[in-house]
């Protein structure tokens, strides 16, 4: 794992950079989200994901792009998250109270 980090640390800061991005357009476009029944699935599907990386299920060069790709997409929602904060904190000081 630190040879994953440290070897593609620009990919990774380009993973949270991305994730920033969409997260500060994300709390100006509203949409309607996924149903629950979608969240539960795609849930299951990351607790597969990550259930085979820690048990090193997936040898070989499949496995290194599986951790790469959990580690990244981990990155890309910490940005995620980090840019709607920040947006949603901008604009609530902007708003004048009333």
């Amino acid at each position: 794992m630190p040879y994953l980090v440290s070897f593609h640390m620009g990919w990774l800061i380009g993973s949270v950079l991305l994730g920033f991005c969409m997260g500060w357009i994300s709390v100006v476009q509203r949409g309607n989200g996924t149903s629950k029944m979608t969240a539960r699935w795609l849930a299951v599907l990351v607790a597969g994901l990550l259930a085979a990386s820690f048990a090193h299920v997936v040898p070989g060069r499949f496995g290194y792009w599986l951790d790469l790709g959990l580690i990244m997409f981990t990155c890309y929602l910490v940005g995620c998250t980090i840019g709607a904060c920040l947006r949603y904190w901008v604009v609530s000081r902007s708003q004048p109270a009333g």
